[in-house]
């Protein structure tokens, strides 16, 4: 490349105009130091010089030698300021700081100039006149550097400090930004070495022929780029710090990167290291989504990280690549530090119909290695008691694949029924969470349930109490296209949930539940999003009597039509309890207006519940009202008041929900 008299060049310029190294900030040569000669004719040797003679002036430092007894001299005045007023050389003022000219270089040049700066820093605080010119040279330096680093190379900064004795001391900087400097070449030396991937790598660099000379954006393209490198297999790669040439006379710059690839690899073992490995290689190989013999990828590193983080058993983890006798082969290791694997959780809630509840549960994540996490569970609240043990084995020979044991006792006094129950269930997974959203998830199990429930027959309202035992080959197939877990603005659901049973109780009744449920996000501008819901259900094959209370469908509460108690819309018998169907028809719409952490959103809800096995549209019971969010980093927490339309006697008045979680 040729370099004139109006070139030149700063290697590493951008990366050291962020350190603020003078030279390099200044993108000039600096001048070589003057000769060294030897003395002057005359001039006495080291043997001749008195020791006792004063010493003689050296004009070329500047500053002659004081005379001590000579009376203190009066300050000199800064060459960079005017002071009109009189300010002893100890005396100290307070003082203001003014930058002029940096309205066009935007907000982020002057906050950068503010944290960097020494007399901004110190503004407040008194200071004398030596120090307020020290600082102003320095922040003169400062401003230069901060004005090539945004591809300002012309520009220019004057300094003027007014004020002094009696009068409030302003130092002013002003600046002329000059032309922005943009690049017209970037060039990859050594990049061709990776083959067809190099124009990928190129296409993929964030700077671009035409774009300002910006030395934030250029660090983090280099950045970038070397983590692209790793992920097309070159985790080895050496990028050069950038070098960039400047040519004052057409305002260009030329970018040049230098690379040495190194060879291209493939993943070889995993092993650990580390005292008292958690994993073992082989459970962190089902969670890795890369296998021996794949071509190497560091996204796939930083994936398995976040993956082994996610388990709660983790509190750091470091993966590193190593090099094999292999050329062609890196094994990976992985070292953890272990996070404490109890947890203590509470839970409080409440809902009309459902009554105040509180949740207390002890979990132990790794209780059964690898990932066993046990957890006792127990609920005590207005309507619903129970204690449960249950196991969760994640990560079951591949990611995200859990299965789950548990066994439950429990005693639910609803306005339908009142159950007193024992279930043993055993299901796998395939499960979604908030780190990796899936679009499929589906779920597959059996369920072992002894229940004694009292109801009442519908005709007379006479009471009644019966045992039942049912067989539950319960299933689901979801899918997720929604752009967040808890609280979707956009795209849609559908899930469909299938359980064929078997009711044991003076005689065996066969029957199908099925569920189906869908539902769609659509943003209206930036603060507003409109939200609606559907759900379908029914029960084939068996008369609504023979079903145990406990497993009919009902509607009515937080999670179903909003403005009635739970369970309270549909059938009901002579008491005016409900007693529960074997068709459900629900919808839902709701506008979702935030703003800030906070926000609201009307809702109106639809639906009824049928004694026939088809669902219908008919008959619809509506509720209607409104609910607040607060937006916590874990997810919206909800409020929400409903009232019913066309209430009916006994039907309440205002219901109030409850919850973690948007509504669906």
């Amino acid at each position: 490349m040729v370099r004139g008299p109006s070139c030149r060049v700063v290697p590493p310029a951008i990366a050291a105009a962020l350190l603020m190294t003078p030279a390099l900030a200044r993108a000039q040569t600096a001048a070589a130091p003057p000769a060294m000669s030897d003395a002057a004719p005359g001039t006495p040797s080291a043997e001749q010089v008195d020791p006792d003679a004063p010493m003689a002036p050296l004009p070329d430092l500047g500053v002659d030698w004081p005379d001590l007894a000579a009376p203190d001299a009066a300050p000199a005045t800064s060459p960079t300021a005017a002071t009109p007023g009189t300010m002893p050389a100890d005396r100290e003022q307070r003082y203001r700081v003014q930058l002029n000219g940096v309205d066009g270089l935007g907000a982020d040049f002057r906050t950068r100039f503010n944290q960097l700066s020494a007399l901004v820093t110190n503004e407040g605080k008194p200071a004398n006149a030596a120090q307020i010119d020290r600082r102003a040279r320095d922040d003169e330096d400062l401003a230069r550097t901060l004005l090539r680093a945004a591809g300002r190379y012309d520009a220019t900064v004057s300094t003027e400090v007014t004020g002094g004795g009696d009068q409030p001391i302003l130092v002013r900087f002003t600046i002329e930004p000059g032309t922005l400097y943009t690049f017209s070449f970037i060039a990859f030396p050594g990049l061709d070495a990776v083959g067809a991937a190099a124009k990928s790598l190129k296409g993929d660099f964030t700077i671009h022929e035409g774009d300002a000379v910006d030395a934030d954006k250029v660090n983090a393209a280099i950045l970038a780029f070397r983590a692209d490198l790793g992920r097309h297999g070159y985790p080895f790669a050496k990028v050069g710090e950038p070098e960039v040439t400047v040519d004052h006379q057409t305002a260009k710059a030329f970018l040049t990167v230098a690379v040495t690839p190194g060879n291209a690899e493939r993943f070889g073992r995993i092993t650990t290291s580390g005292p008292r490995p958690i994993f073992t290689p082989a459970h962190l190989a089902d969670i890795a989504r890369f296998h021996t013999g794949a071509r190497y990828d560091a996204g796939l590193l930083d994936d398995l990280r976040r993956a082994l983080i996610q388990t709660g058993l983790v509190s750091a983890v470091t993966i590193t690549p190593v090099q094999t006798a292999d050329p062609g082969v890196v094994d990976v290791d992985v070292r953890i530090d272990r996070a404490p694997p109890r947890t203590v959780a509470g839970e409080l809630g409440y809902g009309t119909g459902e009554g105040a509840r509180a949740e207390l549960s002890w979990q132990h994540r790794n209780l059964i290695a690898p990932e066993g996490a046990v957890t006792f569970r127990g609920v005590l609240g207005t309507r619903e008691q129970s204690l449960g043990a249950t196991l969760r084995m994640n990560n079951l020979h591949g990611r995200d694949r859990v299965l789950t044991a548990q066994a439950v006792a429990a005693h639910t006094n609803l306005d339908a029924y009142d159950a007193k129950s024992l279930t043993l269930g055993l299901g796998l997974e395939k499960q979604t969470n908030i780190i990796w959203q899936k679009k499929w998830t589906w779920s597959v199990g059996t369920e072992l349930l002894a229940t004694d429930e009292r109801d009442t027959i519908e005709s007379t309202g006479q009471p009644r109490r019966r045992t039942f035992f049912v067989v539950a080959l319960p299933g689901s197939l979801s899918y997720d296209g929604s752009d967040d877990l808890l609280n979707p603005t956009r795209g849609h659901r559908l899930s469909t949930h299938v359980s064929p049973e078997v009711s044991l109780q003076n005689g065996a009744d066969y029957y199908v539940k099925i569920q189906l449920d869908g539902s769609g996000y659509i943003p209206i501008g930036r603060h507003v999003s409109l939200a609606g819901r559907f759900r379908f259900g029914s029960i084939q094959g068996a008369p609504r009597d023979s079903i145990a209370p406990s497993r009919r469908f009902y509607a009515g509460g937080g999670g179903s039509i909003r403005g009635y108690g739970y369970q309270d819309i549909g059938p009901k018998d002579v008491n005016g309890d409900p007693i529960g169907g074997r068709a459900l028809t629900e919808f839902s719409a709701e506008a979702r207006i935030r703003f800030g952490n906070f926000g609201v959103v009307p809702f109106l809800d639809t639906g009824n519940l049928y004694t026939s096995t088809i669902p219908k549209f008919s008959g619809f019971r509506y509720g209607t009202g409104l609910g607040v969010r607060y937006y916590s980093s874990f997810g919206p927490i909800r409020v929400d008041l409903g009232t019913p339309i066309g209430r009916r006697p006994g039907e309440p008045r205002v219901a109030v929900y409850v919850s973690l979680g948007q509504a669906f």
